[in-house]
């Protein structure tokens, strides 16, 4: 099979591959649609991954070929899409059913092969099927919907939230601008976004961010405008993984109210004294959210986002900007690394 093998910091190379053994348990997809992650880029041009070599890619959907020993045979060319965690299955987290947080776990795409082939063999624990009205491309891109869910959910508590409340998002990269979407597809209506440049705030407008709702961070000051706008957010999601707009949130987030860090750091986060003052005299709540909930019921995070789809109320194909044939996988790779060219989700194409 061909795949895209890495080798090492900035040495990826199209390689012909043998197709890899079905183990017990697992299912052999046929890749059919794989999306380009950030985290990709920092594999690819920055910290490589936790083993070399290995084939690179974790969102991606397709068809099930064959099956292995002990896995359910009704998996047999099933469309399919697939959560890329795989946990240990023993430790505490994954005992509680909290997969995310495993602390032994794999991951296909970084500790072992992933979806930039054209097979990959995967636990047949973690395919879901696809409805006939889910297409590869929007189930290609799964894994990065169910993060945003994940990251709702943490900041709306199970959507106990009033409706009405203020909701700030800040950063709208893939993630960000799927964050969004969902938001307001909860019905959350008083909701701003901020950006930094002209074609987010085009997607913002694209996915109903309403008018006047879109601050360029790059123009005004958008801690004292989420301020003007609604008197402090109630809750604020930090999506740039920047120290500037985690302090942002803690300054313009109203008293008691909450800031959901879902961003990768680039570097060092830090808080000054005067910041770190306000999140004690105010009793904010700083959380986290990491990865996504996928346990095989109705209730968890993937299955959230594939009903939205089934109902059509979520189309993540028109977030696609850029799509490429596998051989071609490298130029996706540049535009986001060099940012040579304004793109939302870049997309891998297979026959």
């Amino acid at each position: 099979m061909k795949a895209w093998v890495l080798y090492g910091i900035g040495d990826l190379q199209f390689r012909e591959r043998p197709v890899s053994k079905i183990g017990k348990g697992e299912a052999l997809v046929k890749v059919k649609a794989a999306g380009i992650c950030g985290s990709d880029i920092a594999r690819v041009f920055d910290t490589g991954a936790h083993r070399h070599p290995l084939i690179i890619g974790h969102e991606f959907s397709g068809t099930v070929e064959k099956v292995g020993s002990s896995a359910d045979a009704d998996w047999q060319n099933r469309r399919v899409g697939v959560f890329p965690l795989i946990p240990c299955g023993k430790c505490v987290p994954c005992q509680k059913k909290q997969y995310e947080m495993c602390r032994n776990y794999s991951y296909l795409g970084s500790r072992r092969d992933g979806g930039f082939a054209e097979y990959v063999c995967v636990p047949a624990e973690n395919l879901i099927e696809l409805p006939e009205n889910v297409s590869f491309e929007a189930a290609a891109m799964l894994e990065p919907m169910a993060v945003a869910v994940h990251a709702m959910r943490r900041g709306t508590e199970e959507f106990t939230l009033s409706r009405d409340a203020a909701v700030a998002v800040c950063g709208l990269g893939t993630i960000g601008i799927l964050l969004t979407e969902f938001l307001i597809d909860a019905g959350y209506r008083n909701l701003y976004v901020v950006g930094n440049k002209e074609d987010q705030r085009k997607r913002a407008a694209f996915v109903g961010v309403l008018s006047g709702h879109y601050c360029n961070s790059k123009v005004s000051d958008a801690g004292k405008w989420l301020q003007e706008c609604t008197g402090g957010p109630d809750v604020f999601f930090e999506c740039t993984g920047k120290n500037e707009v985690l302090q942002w949130g803690i300054d313009s987030v109203r008293p008691a109210g909450k800031v959901v860090l879902v961003g990768n750091p680039g570097a060092d986060m830090t808080l000054g004294k005067d910041i770190y003052w306000k999140i004690l005299r105010n009793q904010i709540v700083v959380t986290g959210t990491w990865n996504s909930s996928f346990t095989g019921e109705d209730t968890d995070d993937w299955h959230y986002v594939m009903k939205q789809m089934k109902a059509g109320s979520i189309v993540p194909e028109k977030l696609i900007t850029h799509r490429f044939p596998l051989k071609r996988l490298w130029e996706g790779l540049e535009i986001m690394h060099d940012k040579a060219e304004d793109y939302c989700k870049i997309m891998v194409i297979l026959e």
